[in-house]
């Protein structure tokens, strides 16, 4: 039972051990993301933005940010695990090495008179008929003895001298490091035992498994409700203008789940009356038109009336009982955006082609959403167009802080009447032009130039192009390679946006589409991102030596190809290479959109001639060429099978189609439908990002 007691005190120390092993781990993790977090938290500095709440760095801002479930978690860990290293310190047992003479109080010279005469009178304060205290009884027994025969017994001598101890070599002890009411299994223990069995080793992991497996059938990877992609899917239709991407925007299954109170009807009506400009009401037929838009869902027209509120930043308009949902509506815009935009490019014919003008109208949604700009000040007036102004309208003046219609109409006159005729001025006569003109004050100039300064430059650089061949022919694997370059007057490659009426943190992402506009197909797409400068570097580095490899270029010429392209990405460009199978043959205009998700007026575009010629080779297909990359190979393939992706998506979630589409296309299990739909959802890559995107 003495050794059961003595492991038993070591139940503290297995404790630590067990917490240390995820803990300590646990607590590096965190670090090393919130150092990357706020190396790269570099925000617009100008006033608005710095007054923004999602950019306070007040104590009480700080305490709040920190005090998540995880940092609090964390914080309780560490506080237990410094308890048991004090309870440890004060109540565990020392190993104490044996020393006989230490034990009796001479000194390693002492004489056998000496060692005597220090025995007995240790016998006579611990000696058992002394002494009755057991604990007395015990320290007599286990030390002073056995420090006196270790001096006086020849054999104990040399047994301490070769072993350290009087009994010879000490043998190791085995135990259990458990609380001593655990080890009486007799007892309670026993049923404490199996509780914490059945607990720890069947239900624990029953539950996470049930609550993991009713989550997942619910949602994404993305955390998009697989039923918000499927009405998604089936509202999309080729064409549709950024105003009614709101209207399959709010189709969400997350906004329905929205709740809809009663004391709710009031304040909605007064929103109602400050945002209806916005909803495109028919004037001729005010009256029908209103009673039509009230009798949607009401779950519907509470999110429709939010965001309106803040497109036209009428925010401080929401009442304190609306303010929740309010936030919830913006919380949950960004991955729904970013999910209706895979939706408009998923491929719909047999060339795996999207829609463009979905996608741009999505782009243009999002644009205005993260600016709180109205859709309306898009719109380009007869006049502004017949006088070279903006193709954007209003609307990239109106990122500016303090601009206003009236501001642009007064620079107008001066002939500024797009953001680049802005740009192109001095900074000097900027600031002064808009002092005397704009009748700003000489901080809110200092805060244009601030945005203007963060604001990005785009340029881009693509070409489509077979590798190893010359010219394209039909059916040829070709690769589209581009180059995005990211330019700031500020220097920097990795911002935030300015977006101060959006309450919460945003990071920039583009989206590259190569369309033919004519047709409004979308051939390729792919969403980049410059936050991960070492992702974009390795990503860079094995496409450039992929592609020169199969050319049969020398090692010298690969090494100074990739060393130049590490020196690009350094330099705020990131390298996208998709490729896409040669269509037939022909010449085909197409056009490269370079498309921000944030800010407006800053997108690029390159005309691409793209000439295809007539099949004189042997080539691979796509699905060929994957087959050969993982070592398989199918006899039996056919042009048919491009078309089965698309057809197996439709088979779910297209029930409404033309009655042409359906007898010609052929019904595809559910099973496999969804699973492509969650590729839908999970399988768009991106150049340079940092899979990280969660923590937001």
């Amino acid at each position: 039972m003495a050794v059961s007691e003595d492991m038993s005190s070591l139940f503290p120390i297995f404790i630590l051990s067990v917490l240390g092993l995820f803990v300590i781990p646990w607590t590096i993790y965190r670090i090393t993301k919130a150092v990357k977090r706020h190396s790269r938290n570099m925000h617009c500095r100008c006033s608005l933005c710095l007054r923004s709440p999602k950019y306070k760095t007040s104590l009480l801002t700080r305490i709040g940010k920190f005090s998540t479930v995880g940092n609090v978690t964390l914080v309780l860990l560490w506080m237990v695990m410094t308890m048991l290293v004090y309870y440890i310190k004060l109540k565990a047992p020392g190993i104490q090495p044996f020393e006989p003479f230490s034990i009796l109080g001479l000194d390693p010279s002492a004489s056998e008179t000496e060692i005597k005469k220090a025995y007995r009178k240790l016998s006579i304060l611990y000696h058992p008929d002394k002494n009755p205290d057991p604990e007395a009884n015990k320290y007599f027994v286990d030390y002073i003895s056995k420090a006196y025969q270790a001096l006086t017994d020849p054999v104990a001598r040399a047994n301490f001298a070769e072993w350290g101890h009087p009994d010879g070599r000490q043998g190791m002890q085995m135990g259990i490091a458990l609380p001593l009411f655990l080890l009486n299994i007799h007892g309670a223990a026993g049923g404490i035992i199996l509780l914490g069995l059945v607990g720890f080793g069947i239900l624990l992991p029953l539950i996470i498994a049930v609550v993991y497996l009713s989550r997942s059938s619910k949602y994404t990877g993305n955390f998009v409700m697989r039923q918000t992609l499927s009405s998604y899917y089936h509202f999309m239709k080729p064409s549709l203008a950024p105003s009614k991407v709101m209207d399959v925007l709010i189709k969400a299954a997350e906004f329905m789940e929205i709740p809809v109170r009663r004391s709710d009807d009031e304040p909605l009506q007064k929103l109602f009356v400050i945002v209806r400009s916005e909803l495109n009401l028919d004037p001729k037929n005010s009256k029908q038109e209103q009673t039509k838009f009230w009798k949607q869902h009401p779950a519907l027209i509470k999110t429709e009336l939010l965001l309106l509120a803040h497109l036209t930043r009428q925010s401080a308009a929401v009442s304190d009982g609306l303010q929740g949902d309010f936030t919830h509506v913006l919380c949950l815009i960004p991955r729904l955006l970013e999910e209706l935009m895979k939706i408009s490019m998923f491929p719909r014919n047999a060339e795996g082609h999207g829609w463009l003008r979905p996608a741009l109208g999505v782009m243009e949604l999002s644009q205005s959403i993260f600016q709180a700009v109205p859709l309306s000040a898009r719109k380009v007036s007869e006049r502004a167009a017949v006088s070279g102004g903006s193709l954007e309208g209003v609307a990239p003046f109106l990122q500016l802080p303090r601009f206003t219609d009236s501001v642009v109409k007064k620079l107008g006159r001066k002939k500024i009447r797009s953001m680049q005729d802005l740009k192109e001025l001095d900074p000097k006569e900027r600031v002064k032009l808009l002092i005397t003109e704009g009748g700003f004050s000489e901080q809110e100039a200092v805060d244009v130039e601030a945005v203007l300064n963060i604001m990005p430059a785009i340029s881009l650089d693509a070409v489509c192009e077979t590798e190893g061949e010359e010219g394209v022919q039909e059916g040829d694997i070709v690769t589209l390679r581009a180059w995005i370059t990211l330019k700031r007057e500020i220097g920097l490659v990795t911002a935030h946006p300015h977006a101060p009426y959006f309450p919460y943190a945003k990071d920039e992402t583009y989206w590259l589409l190569l369309a033919d506009v004519s047709s409004n197909n979308v051939w390729v797409s792919q969403r980049v991102t410059f936050i991960d400068e070492n992702a974009a570097i390795s990503q860079a580095s094995t496409a450039i030596q992929d592609s020169l490899e199969g050319t049969g270029a020398s090692d010298g010429e690969i090494h100074s190809a990739v060393k130049a392209a590490v020196a690009r990405v350094k330099a705020g460009s990131r390298l996208v290479m998709v490729k896409f199978q040669a269509p037939s043959e022909g010449i085909y205009n197409l056009t490269a959109f370079c498309l921000s998700d944030t800010w407006i007026g800053c997108d690029k575009k390159l005309n691409i001639k793209f000439k295809v010629g007539k099949k004189t080779r042997t080539t691979v297909t796509m699905e060929e060429s994957a087959l050969l990359e993982n070592g398989e190979h199918d006899e039996d393939a056919n042009e048919d099978d491009v078309g089965d992706y698309d057809e197996e998506y439709e088979s779910e979630y297209s029930e409404d189609e033309d009655d042409e589409d359906s007898n010609t296309k052929n019904a595809k299990s559910s099973k496999e439908s969804t699973n492509k739909l969650k590729d839908v959802s999970d399988g768009s890559t991106s150049s340079g990002v940092d899979s990280d995107e969660d923590d937001r």
